[in-house]
């Protein structure tokens, strides 16, 4: 007897699983734990009773198929695998799905002897799970979700803006965390939690499970007596996550990892004997699993919000150097270096006065215009300031400069800032990133640069010389502006660290938020080395704190920058962890795109290799009614560790209807299908 080995969804072979080439026969009665199986494919291999059937003989894997799924005494369970691992419960010639994927499935259905599908329940609305929604038409289904994500199936449109603001629903600070699909999809049906659904004779215990999904759904099935769930993307095998973007649902408070937690708590009460998640192989040891995983989370949890007391003693930590002056708003730092400081008050301002009354300032944003004016007008009384000559931007976040534009007004201030923060401010809308300023809705929606800045580059100003450099953190698109001012070595830092440096419990990060892009390597690893390196006297960070001595906070910095990575590290099903974690591996620039009807225009597609060999790359572009995509399909290498860049054109013809489409892409990266993880905008005007 030949043994082959033993496959599980997505075409892994499963390590010492093996199987015959014996034809698979009808089995006579229920399984039992430890049961030898004649005239079976898993002859003589004892089995616990749940087992992926996949190989009959050694070409099984050359095609997709529909595999049974053996569980207990149930026989008519299928699995399917395209961009999602879709479900097939069968009896008669009628079929219930779980998930659909981009529909395949329905092509194989007659394989099984399945000529109706009576239900599909989806267990969340991401793409993957429901591109091929469209082709549900021919067979009629009735179709369920989860009642908390409804409209997002529904109104998928909704969940995209031209012009996103801060408080939009399902975003960080405008970027959205949802992923609806491209199109409105029909429903019939939706489940609240602990909702029982009943298909011919079978009941399925609908149970809130979001975390990776913000109304995320598993469906749990009692056979014979004991519970298997169809999870979703709550848990993969192995105790691992499927995708971090997808529950980071606020500025790095961790409310999505906060549910997720919850719903695994939830899971693992319940004892469940399987798992069939949406990705990878089937859950077996599935409590023993979602304890680990649990673990594992509240690791990170830990690492994840905030290295200092943001909740408590933030505000009493924020600034312990500064003495008053006689501008009751207005702190000196040192002898020529002054910032705003009062109770409970978060602003972004530094301003340097140089004895010939010039001034440059370091950021300007959340002050308010009154505030601002008057402790301006009193400084040029007072302590002598003449002219602003220019305002230096330390990252790309809309709240450093909201007041920029004043200062340009009134005082002729210039704006100078790094190559690196310069295109995401002059021009937001080409990016889906957290915290741009057209969210903050002030009255002008880019900011202009008058001096851009190389890495390293110096610059002489009224005595003092001043290096600008990248340093990521919070968002790859930040700097560290540094010179001695008044003998000490100062560094502006923006929003990487904040924290007492002489309280040996706090590290100093500040959020971690991946729509910031800010994977750790070119994120809070780089910029606690760059500070390392730099060894600074004082930082002036945004948001008004004051450092003093910071460098064993920096050293603590580090040791955690290093730390929290190798925690996603150890949740990630990928062969690199920031397939999971950044949510702009592939993107499109620019990502909004306003077209006229009867126009075309151009967009760079950017695709992210982390890898150390080439990898290829194949994507379809998916587009809506209403818009033409050329090419609308990539192949494509990308070599080791670098970017690709490709053109697409965008038509809108001159009979579509004014409106926001959502134009999705399906990528397959090495043979490994994602589905249409990503996606783009295009603003229809009339």
């Amino acid at each position: 007897m030949t043994r082959h080995k033993q496959f599980l969804p997505g075409g892994r072979a499963k390590e010492g699983a093996y199987c015959t080439d014996l034809v698979v026969t009808p089995r006579r009665g229920p399984y039992n734990p430890g049961d030898i199986v004649e005239n079976d494919m898993f002859n003589r291999l004892k089995l616990f009773p749940v087992a992926y059937v996949l190989c009959v003989s050694s070409l099984v894997m050359a095609e997709a198929r529909l595999r049974p799924v053996w569980i207990g005494s149930e026989s008519n369970l299928f699995v399917w695998t395209d961009t999602c691992n879709v479900y097939v419960l069968r009896e008669g010639d009628a079929a219930l799905l779980i998930d659909l994927g981009d529909g395949s499935v329905l092509d194989h259905l007659g394989e099984i002897g399945v000529r109706r599908v009576e239900w599909v329940l989806f267990t969340h609305h991401h793409r993957e799970q429901c591109q091929g929604a469209a082709k549900l038409a021919a067979w009629k289904p009735q179709v369920a979700v989860p009642e908390i994500e409804r409209a997002l199936f529904e109104e998928p449109t909704r969940f995209r803006k031209a012009k996103p603001t801060l408080g939009d629903a399902y975003t960080v600070h405008g970027a959205s965390y949802v992923r609806p699909p491209i199109e409105s999809v029909r429903l019939n049906r939706t489940f609240k939690d602990l909702d029982v659904f009943t298909w011919r004779g079978r009941e399925f215990r609908c149970l809130d499970t979001k975390g990776n999904s913000p109304g995320g759904m598993s469906y749990l099935w009692k056979v014979d007596g004991r519970w298997i769930g169809f999870s979703g993307d709550v848990m993969l095998d192995g105790a691992k996550m499927h995708t971090w973007f997808d529950t980071e649902w606020d500025y790095g408070f961790a409310k999505g990892l906060y549910e997720l937690i919850s719903s695994v708590s939830l899971l693992q009460s319940y004892a469940p004997a399987y798992l069939l998640p949406s990705h990878g192989e089937a859950v077996s040891r599935a409590t023993e699993q979602l304890q680990e995983y649990q673990s594992k989370l509240r690791t990170l949890a830990r690492l994840y919000v905030r290295g200092y007391e943001i909740n408590t003693f933030g505000a009493d930590d924020q600034d312990t150097v500064s003495k008053p002056t006689s501008i009751p708003d207005l702190w000196q730092v040192t002898p020529h270096l002054y910032k705003f400081k009062r109770k409970d008050f978060w602003p972004n301002f530094g301003i340097l006065v140089a004895d010939s009354g010039h001034a440059l300032v370091f950021d300007c944003g959340l002050i308010g215009r009154d505030l601002l004016a008057r402790s301006l007008a009193a400084l040029q009384e007072q302590l002598g300031l003449q002219k602003i000559d220019a305002v230096l931007i330390t990252h790309m976040h809309g709240d450093h400069f909201l007041d920029v534009p004043y200062l340009r007004q009134k005082w002729g201030a210039q704006v100078w800032t790094l190559q690196d923060v310069a295109g995401v401010c002059e021009h937001p809308e080409r990016y889906d990133y957290a915290a741009m300023i057209p969210a903050y809705q002030a009255g002008f929606d880019s900011l202009p640069i008058d001096r851009i800045f190389q890495r390293g580059e110096r610059f002489e100003w009224e005595g003092y010389t001043f290096t600008v450099d990248w340093m990521p953190g919070q968002t790859q698109f930040g700097c560290c502006i540094h010179g001695q001012i008044d003998g000490r070595h100062i560094a502006f830092t923006g929003d990487n660290l904040f924290g007492d440096p002489a309280d040996p419990q706090q590290n100093g990060h500040e959020a971690v938020v991946a729509r910031n892009s800010a994977i750790f390597e070119e994120g809070y690893i780089y910029g606690a080395e760059y500070l390392r390196s730099l060894v600074p006297d004082l930082i002036v960070a945004g948001h008004s704190w004051v450092m003093d001595r910071p460098q064993q906070m920096i050293e603590r910095f580090a040791v955690w920058a290093h730390e929290i990575r190798d925690a996603y590290v150890s949740l990630s099903a990928e062969e690199d962890y920031r397939y999971m974690f950044d949510p702009y591996w592939v993107r499109a620039e620019p990502y909004r795109v306003f077209v006229k009807p009867g126009q075309t225009v151009d967009v760079t597609l950017h695709v992210r290799n982390f890898l150390s060999r080439p990898q290829k790359h194949r994507i379809e572009v998916h587009a809506p009614r209403g818009v033409n995509v050329e090419p609308s399909l990539l192949d494509s290498s990308v070599g080791p560790r670098s970017s690709g860049r490709f053109p697409l054109k965008i038509n809108v013809p001159s009979d579509t209807k004014h409106g926001l489409r959502i134009v999705a892409l399906d990528v397959t990266v090495d043979g490994k299908r994602y589905g249409e993880w990503f996606d783009l905008i295009a603003c229809v005007a009339p």
